[in-house]
């Protein structure tokens, strides 16, 4: 829907001007999203990065944990994505390793997979460094405090974008909308636009379990109609976004639409490619099984042939998951057979991630709600 320039995207999210193609592939489930440290001196009060990787020097390409070159092409390939977007943590800590990701990802994929690039240092050297390694963008987190002209102590920042064109890359802002910095949001988009920096993407202020006490001890409350958003965020991105008219292009991106959208669509692609064709597709993109898990004392092959015996499935019907000790299925037939079976037996639905986090799980059989602690017959 468009009015007087104005584009409004679902869960809230809406922007003036042509969004960025890394917006655009995000948008569609195309973004693979490389994480290439939790280790960052800024040490924003706001940072929403979970605690497994807060202050961590991890790598993971979406939810598997990188520890080969071969993790992060294989995950590229699992969603099909057209490009990558690396955050942190703060990148430009660990350029090398930056560097390296962007040759592979360029020289396996080729020049149209397009990257872009998270980071707080306003570092000139090593942002046109990896441009000349094939880097299409790069995105400034400009800290609250220098929210304004960028003169005085935000010109570190303003040198940069200034010098970007020189390297042929693209160059944008990307910052949390705080409700009480709307002032200076204003003067520091009005900076932007006086640049003409390629984008500026607003994202919604959220809470996570890494920053929800810093955000409640400065008294920020959580929007009861937004989920996880700040209060106030979301009406100040959408005052800015329906009322400023600028050059630059202006994207904001709600919480609600991370998880109800990129994720989702993320997710469909994933299952597209990589979900075992016995298995139920949700809308939200997660998958559901049925699974029989082995005891302690079985051969697990051997075990799971009796298991595809007894429920009269071939072997394109099941598959062994070793490290989970069990057999997955398709859930229906197995909710007619799991009474008379030994073993505990349930239905789950999953994220069809390299971590498979499991979303529900309904025992089917006695021995399931034994091992759940689950009193009584129903299920």
């Amino acid at each position: 829907m468009v009015a007087h320039g104005l584009v409004l995207l679902p869960m809230a999210s809406s922007h003036r001007g042509e969004l960025s193609p890394a917006c655009v592939q995000c948008q569609e489930g195309r973004k693979m999203v490389l994480f290439v440290t939790g280790v960052c001196r800024f040490r924003c009060f706001y940072c929403p990065v979970s605690p497994n990787r807060n202050q961590k020097d991890v790598v993971y390409a979406n939810e598997r944990r990188v520890l080969t070159d071969a993790d992060i092409l294989e995950e590229a390939r699992a969603i099909g994505a057209a490009g990558t977007g690396i955050t942190g943590g703060d990148p430009l800590g660990v350029v090398d390793r930056v560097e390296h990701y962007v040759r592979l990802l360029k020289g396996e994929f080729g020049p149209s997979h397009h990257i872009h690039l998270y980071t707080h240092e306003p570092n000139p050297e090593k942002l046109e460094r990896l441009a000349r390694a094939g880097l299409d963008e790069f995105r400034l987190h400009i800290p609250p405090y220098l929210w304004g002209s960028l003169s005085g102590p935000g010109s570190a920042y303003r040198r940069v974008l200034e010098s970007a064109p020189a390297w042929g890359i693209r160059r944008g802002v990307e910052v949390p909308v705080l409700p009480e910095k709307e002032g200076e949001l204003r003067r520091l988009l009005r900076a932007l636009d006086a640049i003409g920096v390629d984008v500026v993407n607003l994202n919604e202020l959220e809470f996570s379990e890494t920053n929800e006490t810093a955000l409640a001890a400065r008294g920020y409350r959580t929007d009861p109609e937004n989920g996880w958003g700040v209060r106030g965020s979301r009406a100040v991105a959408e005052r800015i976004v329906r009322e400023m008219r600028l050059g630059v292009p202006v994207h904001y991106c709600s919480s609600r639409f991370k998880d109800s959208v990129q994720l989702r669509e993320r997710l469909r692609r994933r299952a597209d490619r990589t979900a075992p064709p016995f298995a139920a597709r949700t809308p939200d993109g997660t998958i559901v099984l049925g699974v029989v898990e082995a005891g302690p004392e079985n051969d697990l092959a051997r075990w799971a042939t009796r298991i595809a015996r007894r429920l009269g499935i071939g072997p394109d019907d099941y598959r062994l998951d070793i490290g989970r000790r069990r057999v997955e299925l398709a859930a229906e037939p197995l909710r007619e057979v799991a009474g008379r079976l030994p073993w505990p037996a349930f239905e789950v639905e999953v994220y069809p991630t390299a971590d498979a986090l499991e979303v529900e799980r309904d025992p089917l059989n006695p021995p399931a709600r034994a091992r759940l602690g689950v009193v009584g017959g129903g299920t």
